[in-house]
């Protein structure tokens, strides 16, 4: 790969567009994201503590925009050191630390309420459907049906970022192909990875999940050609290689994730004070500074800030250790496992999944989660249903489904086929807030 393909400003449906003086396109692209609708929803969206009242705990955006700042952290390392080797200009290094915090803020957009366990409700709703095989479901063909029974967030993101938001149908947001490439955790479609990896192990770590909607699939298409990612054939179509600036924003990603979740599991009562700076000291090392007259949340504060800046320094390291590979499209690890603090990073993730993850609280709420998604999508669904069985005329529908589009504002332009249908209902859902999904929950169902 080359980096002047990688650092394509070319927008996404609009080609020509120039960049304003002193405000580059990469910058636009941050500030398109953060101040859209789906960004600022993730205020009220599950980070890993659903619907709590402490306001310091983590949600989405708070996240998204650490997420953020430690991505330019780290691309600023990375973009520094490519500079120094001439394998890019040096006016280039800001451009690549604009492109990984735009990627960076977005990278978790497409995240429906109540977070991963959001994810499987509405995969699992729809599997059930699908199992059933009646009325819009039975019309969805079987290489579309795995992208709605293993709902993917990450697909989710790229189809607002590319097709809904801003300019619908027309480039969404048209950010940068760059900044789009960078978002692309995952490029592949579910029928082609499905293809891929069989019933086996991913072969690749861009084959992990998929994160393209065969609707988005012509749009990815276009920005991994522009980008030069290199281009893997399969029995079904396509798959390509991650761009190199994924593994930054991964890496950003696994460091907050990693890192602050402990320092919101002590917030909450989950570990103790004892445990988690036992295992921040693991990142921080020798600490010099006087800690005696600081609360324990102080310390637990001043650990994480020093553990953030020295996981920074490993994850820039690991990138440059495995450069060669990187841009060849095979190095097929996380920054954070391969870094020389993968196993202080394998500890936390231990302890959070048996400690954290696992806590009851957590797991009451996934559960009702889980019950007020399905009461969404069933409430929801005969909207639809009556406009398939219209002839996907919406001036056709019965006086049931026009109440529910003037209660719940529900968007059907571009709604003319099952899987146009099954698309919308998804948007809906992924896209509401966790209260607000209790409250259409409790408002459909009667109670």
């Amino acid at each position: 790969m080359d980096w002047t393909s990688l650092l394509s400003s070319q927008r996404l449906c609009q080609a020509d567009y120039k960049a304003q003086e002193g405000r580059s396109i990469f910058v636009q692209d941050h500030d398109r994201i953060v101040f859209s609708a789906p960004f600022r929803r993730l205020a009220n969206k599950t980070q890993v503590q659903p619907l709590y009242e402490h306001d310091h705990v983590h949600h989405r955006l708070i996240h998204s925009i650490e997420v953020g700042s430690v991505g330019r952290s780290l691309a600023m390392q990375v973009g520094q050191w490519l500079a120094k080797r001439d394998q890019i200009p040096s006016d280039a290094v800001h451009s690549l630390a604009d492109i990984v915090q735009a990627a960076c803020v977005a990278h978790d957009i497409g995240n429906p309420p109540f977070g991963h366990s959001g994810e499987e409700a509405m995969g699992t709703w729809f599997a059930e459907r699908f199992a059933a095989g009646h009325g819009l479901f039975a019309d969805i063909p079987a290489g579309l049906r795995p992208e709605f029974e293993a709902f993917e967030g990450n697909a989710q993101g790229f189809r607002i970022l590319t097709r809904l938001e801003m300019y619908r149908e027309d480039g969404g947001m048209q950010l940068s192909k760059a900044t789009l490439g960078a978002f692309s955790k995952y490029p592949v479609t579910a029928a082609v990875r499905a293809t891929v990896t069989g019933d086996g192990p991913a072969p690749y770590v861009g084959l992990k999940k998929f994160g393209v909607f065969e609707a988005e699939r012509a749009r990815f298409e276009e920005v991994a050609r522009t980008l030069g990612l290199p281009e893997e054939r399969a029995e079904n179509g396509s798959w390509w290689r991650r761009h190199p600036l994924v593994f930054v924003v991964e890496a950003a990603d696994d460091i907050c994730y990693g890192i602050v979740d402990l320092e919101d599991a002590f917030t909450t009562g989950e570990l103790s004070f004892d445990t988690v700076t036992g295992l921040l000291a693991q990142l921080c090392g020798e600490i010099k500074r006087d800690l005696s007259t600081y609360t324990q949340a102080e310390v637990i504060a001043y650990q994480r800030a020093i553990g953030i800046g020295k996981a920074i320094t490993a994850c820039a390291e690991a990138f440059t250790e495995n450069y060669e590979a990187i841009m060849a499209g095979t190095f097929s690890r996380d920054l954070v496992s391969a870094s020389r603090l993968a196993p202080v990073f394998a500890e936390i993730k231990r302890v959070s999944g048996q400690r954290i993850f696992t806590a009851q609280r957590k797991t009451e709420l996934e559960i009702s989660g889980r019950r007020t998604i399905a009461n969404v999508m069933d409430g929801i669904l005969p909207v639809y249903e009556d406009l398939a069985a219209a002839g996907w005329r919406a001036d056709r529908l019965n006086g049931h489904s026009e109440r529910l589009i003037r209660a719940l504002d529900l968007d059907l332009r571009g709604v003319d086929d099952a899987p146009s249908a099954l698309h919308a209902l998804a948007d809906f859902t992924s896209g509401m807030t966790d209260r607000y999904a209790l409250r259409i929950s409790r408002m459909l169902s009667g109670t």
